[in-house]
């Protein structure tokens, strides 16, 4: 019989034993080994990763035994020292300048923190989860901002013929990490939003604490909304368009409403930066615009101040991948008649508007409110920043893809998350728990020179140990697999067999979109098979990954790889793992010799499976696209030539490279993989690993992004904030306002130079003398510039630099300008320079920021000959 009510009976601890709930409900259990190992011996035989879980299942009579137990009460005393010491101790943040933010509050569509609390679909929420982790570690004051969904993201299994089953499991939050946050009274803190019709969208506030960062989750499943408003958070980035906007104006502004109840209730510091992890928090800058507009600033004032303490962070390279909402539907949920009603909904709108060339303009765009509403942006590797400048130029006119205010800060993984404990004890070795714990949370040096001090055989054995330990975990979970596919014990005893811990292992696992090319190994399936049964260099391959729900595309690449997986003749060497998660990445990563990546560049905006992998001593084996572009070595792994051209037609690419992947596995990975050296060991490969821990292992720790943005972003963002006093801000919103009406008249009338032949000697300098109309504005308002470089064959200026011109004393009787400055001719070959004007305020973070720029014109060109050869 099924029960027509659920509810949870929480266990009642002895009092010696009240600090386990304690440390339950800090989520720095599922990085702090210690805190593990003390649950796992509460209940060896119930331990499955699960703290809250397990206290709720373990005997009265177990608890009463460990109340009496000395021993484990002196360790359930320590840890929970160690947490509250961590909790409340310094930490790098608290050692730095007094410029670094009061709070930072963190906006995020999902966060991956633990399987425990599955709030996540793939690598953006395990980014997030990784961001709040190392600002624990790191001391900074961040305040995370989610969604609580019912469902979480949904779980995987295969059916007999290989084709993605999807299964939503209700979660209740009294059964997860959370506690609830109360009003003063006791009551349940919540949220209000105004729908249109006179409905309402209320949700309630769960706190999720994450070492030092409190982490506010919205879960609109509560009594007082009808049926439609509960199921707002039912799922992660599932249901059609209204649901999706009604699950981002809850998580923007609501989430703002939430940030500002938290510090209400508990005096947590204000945040001085509000952080956009990704468009789809974008409306918490309308929020904060209608705080300050309630407090007497108008719109243009409040959007200068809010724009001030804004970070935006971008992470699709594409844009398909950016949420876009039919402009009438966004118009219908504000308003007088919905939320934000003292906003004009025009205003809002043309925030989102896609208005460059080739946008489309019934479309509102939430990476671009992101980018209009944040005065600082990012994208997550060098490439993709290139990328997005590309991509989103059209909103800055007349300026180069490079002088796009879009910057970079190459994501980063959490590595005591990541770090499997048996590398950790062999680091430790060396230099003892507390400086490895330092090294892999602070970071800050560039390499980490103890790994030169490992055995050869201490190195080997450690990595065959973490693949003997894949290999067992992968015949569990596919024994589990196929049951689960119909088959029955008889037919399985071949998964006794599959994989073998001396075998060089390959893995591949994650999202299963079109461009991560989950079948390009496919592609040619007689060599694949050589490779997986060649009689003295065989590879064995795991493989695993979710695609959306409404993805048939990817379901049917899942498929494909699956039934390839089962033909008996490879079925030993290759494996689909269903329900790709973090349990499975945390073995995953560790036991592999190779991560592949093989994306379409540059569609990866960083890719951070490889990093995780890497930290763990496995090498990498990929595109040259995202956070590997950036810092492959040949030290560090092999690098899939790519045939990117615009010409190539995407068969032929594939083709190509799929030829390319299978030369670099047959002729360059597998041998170096089982070649021995004299001491019987494979030596090159070995050190292969001890490069790749020594000097990528630094690179890619969420502590050193952290720190980036930190002092990159967040400390300019405050300052930038604490500079907006409401009268900065009228201030500036009048002087953009004043010169975009005066920028028609704005002019680059006459150019002359002390040297006029085509040739000049390197090392030459040249005097400008430039005449210019600024129209109503003077010469405070505008930086007027000589942007010289090498040019191509149609007079493009490539590598540009540019060097500020001062007047030469007052206007003319025309009301015109002349400024002087020298220009140094430091590079050989085909040399040109131009001149140009840009709006300047020291409140500006750019002087692209108007996207506003005056150039000569072409009469002017050609009178003065500007571009000089």
């Amino acid at each position: 019989m099924k029960a027509i009510r659920r509810f949870t009976v929480r266990p009642v601890l002895p009092e010696p034993l009240r600090p386990l709930s304690d440390l339950a409900r800090n989520l720095r259990w599922s990085w702090h080994a210690e805190t593990r190992e003390l649950f796992r011996s509460v209940d060896p035989e119930r331990w499955d990763g699960d703290p809250v879980r397990l206290l709720g299942s373990v005997s009265p009579v177990r608890l009463a035994e460990l109340a009496r137990d000395a021993v484990f009460l002196e360790r359930l005393t320590a840890v929970a020292d160690d947490l509250r010491e961590y909790v409340d101790g310094t930490r790098w943040y608290q050692e730095q300048s007094a410029e670094f933010p009061a709070a930072v509050a963190y906006f995020s569509p999902e966060f991956g923190i633990t399987a425990a609390l599955p709030q996540y679909s793939g690598g953006l929420g395990i980014l997030a989860g990784d961001h709040l982790k190392a600002a624990s570690d790191l001391g900074v004051p961040l305040v995370g901002v989610g969604l609580l969904y019912r469902h979480g993201y949904f779980r995987q299994s295969l059916s007999r013929d290989g084709w993605q089953q999807e299964h939503y499991p209700v979660l209740d939050p009294n059964e997860l990490p959370l506690t609830p946050v109360e009003e003063e009274d006791g009551t349940p803190a919540q949220v209000v939003l105004a729908l249109p019709g006179g409905r309402s969208l209320r949700a309630r506030i769960w706190l999720a604490q994450v070492g030092r960062v409190p982490l506010l989750m919205l879960d609109s499943d509560v009594e007082e909304n009808d049926l439609g408003e509960r199921g707002v958070t039912d799922r992660l980035y599932g249901g059609g368009s209204e649901h999706r906007l009604l699950q981002e104006m809850l998580l923007g502004i609501g989430g703002v409403r939430a940030v500002r109840t938290y510090c209400r209730l508990t005096g947590h510091p204000e945040p001085e930066v509000f952080h956009t992890n990704e468009g789809h928090a974008g409306f918490l800058g309308l929020e904060r615009i209608a705080e300050l507009c309630d407090r007497g600033l108008d719109f243009d004032s409040a959007l200068e101040a809010v724009r001030a303490g804004t970070v935006f962070t971008t992470h699709t390279p594409v844009p398909a991948g950016i949420d876009r909402f039919d402009r009438e539907l966004v118009a219908r949920h504000f308003g007088p008649q919905a939320e934000l009603p003292r906003i004009d909904v025009e205003r809002i709108l043309r925030l989102g508007m896609e208005t460059y060339p080739g946008g489309e303009p019934n479309l509102f765009n939430m990476a671009v409110m992101g980018l209009r509403l944040g005065q600082r942006a990012n994208g997550v590797s060098l490439l993709h920043g290139k990328v997005s400048r590309e991509m989103f130029a059209g909103l800055w006119p007349g300026f180069d893809p490079d002088e796009v205010p879009i910057t970079s800060v190459t994501n980063g993984v959490h590595a005591p998350t990541w770090v499997a404990p048996e590398v950790f004890r062999l680091g430790a070795r060396q230099i003892g728990d507390r400086r490895a714990e330092e090294a892999l949370t602070v970071g800050g040096s560039d390499r980490w020179d103890s790994v030169a001090e490992i055995a050869d055989q201490d190195i080997w054995d450690l990595r065959r140990c973490l693949r003997e330990q894949l290999v067992q975990e992968v015949r569990r979970r596919l024994r589990a697999s196929w049951r689960q596919r119909g088959a029955g014990t008889a037919e399985l005893g071949w998964i006794d067999e599959v994989l073998d811990p001396d075998v060089l292992t390959i893995g591949f696992a994650r999202r299963v979109p079109s461009y991560k090319r989950l079948t390009l190994m496919l592609r040619d399936r007689d060599r694949l098979m050589e490779l997986l049964l060649h009689p003295e260099r065989p590879v064995q391959v795991v493989v695993a990954g979710k695609a959306h729900p409404a993805d048939e595309g990817g379901k049917r690449l899942i498929q494909e790889l699956v039934r390839f997986a089962d033909d008996p003749r490879v079925r030993h060497r290759i494996v689909f793992l269903p329900d790709y998660g973090m349990g499975l990445a945390e073995k995953l990563y560790p036991g592999c010799d190779i991560w592949l990546n093989n994306p379409l560049r540059p569609l990866e905006a960083c890719g951070t499976s490889g990093m995780k992998a890497a930290l763990n001593g496995c090498l990498n084996l990929s595109v040259l696209d995202g956070w590997w572009d950036e810092w492959f070595q040949p030290d560090f792994g092999w690098a899939i030539p790519t045939a990117d051209g615009a010409g190539t037609d995407p068969d032929r690419r594939d083709d190509i490279e799929a030829d390319a992947l299978y030369d670099l596995l047959a002729q360059r990975v597998a041998p170096r993989f089982y070649e021995r050296g004299h001491s019987g060991l494979p030596d090159r490969w070995i050190e292969m690993v001890r490069r790749t821990l020594s000097l990528l292992g630094p690179k890619v720790l969420a502590g050193r992004m952290v720190r980036e943005y930190v002092e990159r972003l967040y400390e300019p963002a405050a300052r930038a904030h604490r500079a907006m006093t409401p009268d900065a801000a009228r201030d500036l919103a009048a002087w953009k306002a004043r010169v975009r009406d005066a920028w028609h008249d704005v002019t680059v009338d006459h150019v002359e130079t002390s040297a006029v032949m085509g040739t000049a000697e390197l090392g030459a300098t040249l005097g400008l003398r430039v005449r210019v109309g600024l129209g109503g504005l003077g010469p405070e308002d505008v930086d007027v510039q000589a942007v010289s470089g090498r040019v191509d064959s149609e007079d493009r200026i490539a590598d540009a630099t540019s060097v500020p011109l001062k007047p030469a004393g007052g206007p003319d009787q025309d009301g015109r300008w002349v400024y002087e400055g020298p220009l140094s001719l430091d590079r050989t070959g085909p040399y040109g320079y131009t001149v140009r004007i840009l709006p300047a305020h020291p409140l500006l973070a750019s002087s692209a920021e108007l996207g506003l720029m005056a150039v000569p014109s072409d009469d002017v060109v050609e009178a003065a000959g500007v571009l000089m050869r």
